[in-house]
């Protein structure tokens, strides 16, 4: 007598299994972020991005939604971008409204140092 793995169980399980998965996996939320976007017009979308960047009204530095220090961003931003091929690199930097260069300079030149593809968020003027 051969013994058998019954498997008509399996795709209940692979079925549970990409739930778990789907469950745990950690999102990039910054909607706890507090910031007003500039507006400007004849917007165009930039795709997705591999990593989103802002800074709230109390212009602190946000990166996926978790708070960094400027000096740590760039190295973060490397690890992140990884080998990524040029044009696929996209960084979404949201400013709020009122930041004045002394807050997202230094933020510019991180993204710029890890080597990504700087796509600043700006909302399109309201149509009157």
């Amino acid at each position: 007598m051969t013994a058998s793995v019954p498997s008509f169980a399996m795709g209940d399980i692979g079925f549970l299994l990409l739930i778990f998965f789907v469950i745990l996996a950690r999102v990039q939320d910054d909607s706890h972020v507090q910031w007003d976007p500039a507006i400007l017009r004849d917007l165009d979308g930039a795709g997705a991005p591999l990593a989103n960047v802002a800074i709230d009204s109390a212009y602190r530095t946000y990166l996926n939604g978790e708070e960094i220090r400027n000096d740590l961003l760039a190295p973060r931003l490397n690890a992140i971008l990884g080998k990524t091929p040029v044009g696929r690199r996209n960084i979404f930097l949201k400013v709020h409204r009122e930041a004045q260069a002394q807050h997202f300079e230094p933020v510019i030149q991180a993204i710029g140092e890890a080597g990504g593809d700087l796509v600043h968020i700006l909302e399109p003027e309201p149509q009157q």
